[in-house]
């Protein structure tokens, strides 16, 4: 740790781990993590594993499994939720347990229940000290304050490139531009979101298998293409979504006008498929965010070529932003595959550009990724 680090926030960090053993598996729910310290020694810590099951603080007091001694602090990066679900109230849970100091990291992103846990907690009688580590929790948990915030999935993109803005190196033997290490930061980030797209370009190309391989476990989700006419039907048998043990986890997303040949081929490998309207004479991303809306997709993480990545971007079709910078210089003339990330379409004007809001900054060996809020 830091020596710099307040032992709060010490404390904290360890409770932000904790959160992170359940990654990306509580979908809708937040990831949490908590901890109970006496006399500055952890002495039980728990997390929340996923929807309907205990929440990390009472997890945390049931691991402990005796009363807490007097003068325990509670630990959590999440505001404690005072309302009853699925399962009880947290801050009931931490009032009857005796705890009567607790330290929190992020407030609850609700504005119905933003702050309440905490000043039902104070109210009872309880030490709250909030905001420690606050950036650090909150971003644990990116799809869960979208999907509260904004009644929807988050949509990102991940793009990766050189520094002058080149996703591929013309005529080479390998398709990656990037190190091993940013690559397994992808998979980790895969198995973070519930969902996966690609554009069917980029599934012809690459013939992806869009699961997440972290950890020695592979995990699928929910895999999209994107596949305009359906041009994926004819070559299904060879490619790897419509053939693996999770082809029924597939769905292509095509126009109204697409053949329906095409589609009975797919459906009968196991896809599923989303006809959307066209805008402009592409698909509709509004519709298909509303779609994910309505069957409870949270989150879905989109590895668009090129084309794919200026048009979503430009037209402000992203909600979040994973940019890996190779640190080389391609410096060829084939603009084609040049990402233009600055600008929204139809403007040159610096004060109207796309900016990344509440940035993080990572470096894998050479390689650097920024990513940020749309």
């Amino acid at each position: 740790m830091s020596p710099s680090m307040s032992t709060h926030e010490r404390f904290q960090a360890r409770a932000i781990k904790i959160a992170q053993l359940a990654w990306g598996k509580t979908h809708p729910n937040p990831m949490v993590g908590a901890l109970v310290v006496e006399s500055g020694q952890i002495v039980a810590e728990g997390w929340h594993p996923g929807a309907g099951l205990d929440h990390a603080e009472v997890h945390a007091l049931h691991n402990l499994g005796r009363r807490p001694l007097l003068g325990a602090t509670l630990y959590v990066t999440l505001e404690p939720c005072c309302t009853h679900g699925r399962t009880g109230a947290c801050t009931q849970a931490i009032v009857e347990s005796g705890i009567r100091k607790v330290v929190v990291g992020a407030t609850d992103p609700n504005p119905l229940h933003s702050g309440a846990g905490i000043e039902l907690l104070r109210s009872a009688g309880v030490e709250v000290i909030e905001g420690v580590l606050a950036e650090a929790c909150t971003d644990l948990n990116l799809i869960f304050n979208h999907w509260i915030v904004k009644k929807g999935p988050l949509i990102a993109a991940k793009i990766a490139t050189s520094l002058d803005s080149k996703f591929t190196i013309p005529n080479s033997d390998s398709k990656w531009i990037t190190g091993e290490s940013a690559r397994t930061d992808v998979m980790r980030w895969r198995r973070y979101f519930p969902a996966i797209a690609v554009s069917s370009n980029t599934l012809l190309s690459d013939n992806s298998r869009l699961t997440s391989r972290y950890n020695a476990d592979v995990w699928c989700g929910r895999r999209f293409v994107f596949d305009r006419k359906l041009h994926t039907a004819t070559q299904a048998g060879s490619l790897q979504i419509f053939t693996d043990s999770f082809a029924d986890q597939t769905t292509v997303v095509c126009d109204e006008s697409a053949s329906t040949t095409s589609q009975a081929l797919l459906e009968d490998f196991g896809a599923t498929i989303w006809r959307l309207p066209l805008v402009d004479g592409h698909l509709d991303l509004s519709a298909f965010r509303q779609r994910c809306y309505s069957e409870e997709i949270c989150g879905v993480y989109m590895e668009p070529g090129p084309t794919l990545s200026n048009a979503l971007i430009q037209q402000c079709k992203v909600d979040y932003l994973f940019h890996y910078i190779a640190q080389k210089y391609l410096c060829d003339d084939h603009e084609e595959d040049r990402i233009n990330l600055g600008f929204l379409k139809g403007t040159n004007n610096l004060e109207v550009c796309n900016e990344l809001r509440h940035m993080q900054y990572t470096r894998f060996g050479d390689d650097l990724l920024v990513r940020g809020h749309l």
